[in-house]
């Protein structure tokens, strides 16, 4: 089973980023690119990640199926962020955090989703702002780390011949 998940993950994401490598995306471009796409792809939101990732790819002339596969892969770290960041509003404002999980979440949005929106109103405002603060930071820590590795994956691909499939 681990090398059958290896093997999708080097064919589905690894390699795209390889690709654009080759196509001469520079470095830099594809580490915002990640960056953007982690940061934007846990935003306490449900549903805008793919508007935002949309937006923030044709505002900086990004890879656009790029960022949304990075989007969709932290998918599952989106909703394991969704209460710490209402936790972290809730503080940061000096307000009592929301009594919530992500079941209840799900259960308040399938019931109706403009109660929903209604009664988390205030408290995904300042889980936003909680997100804003942390996103800013996580942005510019990932490009920093992200920029290095792929230079050196970029000189790997520079020198080493494309083998036909």
């Amino acid at each position: 089973m681990g090398a059958r998940v290896a093997t999708f993950l080097r064919r589905k994401v690894i390699q795209p980023f390889i690709e654009l490598l080759r196509q001469g995306i520079t470095p830099e471009r594809i580490a915002l690119t990640i960056a953007l796409g982690i940061t934007l792809g846990v935003t306490p939101v449900l549903g805008s990640t793919s508007i935002l990732c949309t937006l923030a790819a044709l505002a900086l002339h990004l890879n656009l199926p790029a960022i949304q596969l990075v989007n969709g892969l932290v998918y599952p770290l989106q909703l394991t962020m969704i209460v710490p960041f209402l936790r972290l509003g809730a503080w940061m404002f000096r307000v009592a955090p929301p009594a919530v999980s992500v079941p209840y979440l799900f259960n308040l949005i399938r019931a109706n989703v403009w109660h929903a929106i209604a009664t988390l109103w205030t408290a995904t405002l300042h889980a936003l702002v909680a997100w804003l603060t942390f996103g800013c930071i996580a942005t510019g820590l990932l490009y920093l780390l992200l920029v290095p590795l792929l230079r050196r994956l970029w000189l790997r691909v520079r020198t080493t011949p494309e083998v036909a499939a």
